[in-house]
């Protein structure tokens, strides 16, 4: 019988910490597991930020962290030094490390007719 302190069988997602987003100017907000990227937890809770590539390279998704910490999946995303500590991320590549501020304007769409409306 394994013991109630020993977590090693249980899902990746449940040992992970759970953060929360938001997005400035606007104020919304989506919460953002360790386990996954920035991007793909705005996906999750159906709020769509500009994206292409996913994997740091397009730049599409580049926005300004205000307040927060992150890490990347990748080992040297699309950003400069200069831009890194400009507080520039790439949500596609970017895990939260801890609750985050960003200045970034999500993509609206209107459900009824499938049309994008920013």
């Amino acid at each position: 019988m394994m013991p109630p302190d020993d977590l090693s069988d249980a899902p990746s997602s449940a040992l992970s910490m759970l953060h929360r987003v938001v997005l400035q100017p606007e104020g919304s907000t989506f919460p953002a597991p360790e386990s996954q990227t920035v991007l793909q937890s705005a996906d999750a809770a159906g709020v769509a930020l500009p994206s292409l590539c996913r994997n740091g390279v397009c730049r599409t998704c580049l926005c300004r962290l205000h307040a927060g910490r992150v890490r990347y999946v990748v080992e040297w995303p699309g950003l400069s030094a200069d831009e890194k500590a400009e507080g520039w991320i790439l949500p596609c590549v970017a895990v939260p490390e801890s609750d985050l501020v960003m200045e970034a304007t999500p993509l609206w769409w209107d459900e009824t007719s499938g049309d994008g409306a920013s």
